[in-house]
Parts: structure tokens; C-alpha cells; sequence
């Protein structure tokens, strides 16, 4: 005897199919395409391509509650390698100054990874396909004593954690 597939079934097949599709297409997304967000809070990461830059290795910006974006790269260290990320806040252009930069640099640290297993891995390039979890040490506490924090900026402080939300076309 032949049974037909009821619409109910069908619906949840199709359904079913659309969720796999999506969570493969989150999978295949590039670091530099990929889209991040903060669970606490309304903030958000969206990583750019680099252009070939001969020090930078990932480019990104990180906006936050009411509109506050911050500019945020990555250049790995030498001796023994890690992704060094620094977030700054309306640094001047052209030639600055250590000192200049300095004063707009808001949080700096080693960026980590983390896969839906749980495994931690420091942030791969920017061709790579983008990890389910970003990790930035300590960014709360760091935003939160910087000058883009309070009355005339951002007010809710996101957690260190960004999961990975979707891929820029």
C-alpha cells in the first residue's frame, strides 16, 4: 500500500530543510563577511575584508547602543603569535601619534574563538570560515571606563561574548 505525504509532514520537511540550509550557509560565511551579536546587550560586530593590508589581518566595527561605532583591527604579534584586536573611538586620521592613538584606543587584547563544542582557539584569518563565538577578554570593564561610555555615548556595557548571527553578501 502507497501513503501520501500529508502537507503537515511535507511543512515540516521543508521547514526542517530551511533551518539546515541556513546553519550551512552560517558555516561557509567568511570571518571577513561575518556578522556577530552581543546576547546582553544590543551590540553588534561586522567584519570587513582587510584590502591586502601587509599588518592588519582582520578589520571590523563594533556598534553599540545608541548609535556608538567602534573601529576595531587585528594584527598578530610576533614571537608568540596572537591576534592583538584594539577597539577605538573616533581616533583622528593620518599621521597620528602613539600617543594619539593611544588616547582613542578603548579595549586592546588577544581575541579567542570558540566552536559549538566549547573548544577554544585564538581568532583565525580572515578567509577562514567564521567561528560560532568571538571572546573578548575583558570588554565590558574596559568599555565601561572609556570616554565613548556615559551621557554623550553608549549605556549598556555588552557582555564579552558575540555569537555569530550571519554573513554580509
Amino acid at each position: 500500500m502507497q501513503s501520501a505525504m500529508s502537507p503537515a509532514v511535507g511543512s515540516v520537511a521543508g521547514l526542517l530543510a530551511l533551518l539546515f540550509a541556513n546553519s550551512a550557509a552560517l558555516a561557509a560565511c567568511p570571518l571577513a563577511l561575518a556578522v556577530y551579536g552581543d546576547a546582553e546587550s544590543e551590540a553588534g560586530i561586522d567584519f570587513r575584508p582587510t584590502m591586502d593590508s601587509a599588518t592588519v589581518t582582520n578589520s571590523f566595527k563594533m556598534v553599540l547602543d545608541k548609535g556608538v561605532v567602534l573601529d576595531g583591527i587585528v594584527m598578530w604579534t610576533d614571537g608568540v603569535a596572537r591576534p592583538h584586536g584594539s577597539l577605538m573611538y573616533k581616533c583622528p586620521t593620518g599621521d597620528v601619534t602613539g600617543d594619539e592613538l593611544a588616547a582613542c584606543t578603548v579595549w586592546e587584547g588577544v581575541i579567542y574563538s570558540a566552536d559549538d563544542k566549547g573548544n577554544i582557539a585564538l581568532l583565525p584569518a580572515e578567509g577562514v570560515d567564521a567561528p560560532k563565538t568571538l571572546i573578548f577578554p575583558d570588554l565590558g570593564p574596559s568599555l565601561q571606563m572609556s570616554a565613548a561610555y556615559g551621557a554623550s555615548g553608549f549605556s549598556k556595557v555588552p557582555w564579552d561574548a558575540f555569537l555569530l548571527k550571519g554573513c554580509q553578501e
